[in-house]
């Protein structure tokens, strides 16, 4: 559960680079970018040394490592294609683990829903744009302490895929709520799958959007200081409910 959680992390840092131009941003974002992708999937791949995918993280902690090296040099040389190829590596490796955990749960859910590669997909999506968006959001809110006179256009851009992957998280996590208890009672199941849910939807949902609206509201007015602040708890709430949703799947075979 923890290596995923971590190549979902990684994955989402770097797609979440494709949302802003490298000429409005120090490279030093980039560098701090890929150093921090490189330790999770490296943190990734130790979690799951005793699964068949973790190989695939050492070709993706080498890019990380060139992608950290590039992004120090003058002009970046192959830094844009850098971001790219660890993209596509962390996909593949998203994947594979996603495959594997297919294969160790059931093949159907209690209701009898498929375990499909849609429905896999889009969970692993939706939580991968999520995490990738708050973490990205809180490490630039920190850009403009060094450089305040900086455009405010990438953190808007990320702020606004961050409330649009809460969005589409939310509506996938209604559908599994609604398939789960269409062939069980809610009041019926465990306390402590009651007591993961009220958390996943009141930590992982409700308060993150409102901090999120808030957060937006105070870098439109440039104060962009309190807009990180927030962030930070954004990020905290949002590795929470991730985290718990991780834990639902495993008791319910739903993305809840």
């Amino acid at each position: 559960m923890l290596a995923i959680f971590c190549l979902r992390l990684a994955t989402g840092m770097m797609g979440a680079l494709l949302l802003f131009s490298p000429q409005l941003v120090n490279p030093r974002f980039y560098r701090t970018h890929f150093l921090t992708v490189l330790c999770l999937t490296a943190a990734a791949g130790w979690l799951g040394r005793h699964e068949p995918w973790w190989r695939l993280t050492l070709p993706v902690v080498a890019l990380a490592f060139l992608g950290s090296i590039s992004w120090s040099l003058q002009r970046c040389p192959g830094g844009k294609v850098l971001i790219g190829l660890t993209i596509a590596g962390l996909a593949l490796n998203l994947g594979s683990a996603g495959f594997a955990r297919i294969q160790e749960l059931q093949a159907e859910t209690a209701s009898g829903l498929p375990l499909s590669w849609a429905y896999l997909a889009a969970d692993e999506f939706t939580s991968t744009a999520l995490l990738g968006t708050s973490m990205t959001a809180m490490l630039m809110g920190h850009s403009y302490l060094i450089a305040p006179s900086m455009s405010l256009a990438p953190i808007l851009r990320l702020l606004g895929g961050l409330i649009a992957a809460f969005f589409l998280r939310f509506v996938l996590a209604g559908a599994g709520l609604a398939f789960w208890t269409a062939g069980e009672s809610l009041w019926n199941a465990a306390t402590p799958t009651l007591l993961w849910l009220l958390l996943r939807w009141g930590v992982g949902f409700a308060a993150p959007l409102v901090l999120c609206w808030m957060a937006w509201e105070s870098a439109k007015i440039r104060s962009t200081q309190s807009a990180t602040g927030i962030l930070y708890v954004v990020v905290i709430f949002s590795f929470l409910g991730e985290l718990t949703s991780l834990l639902l799947f495993t008791n319910t075979g739903y993305f809840l």
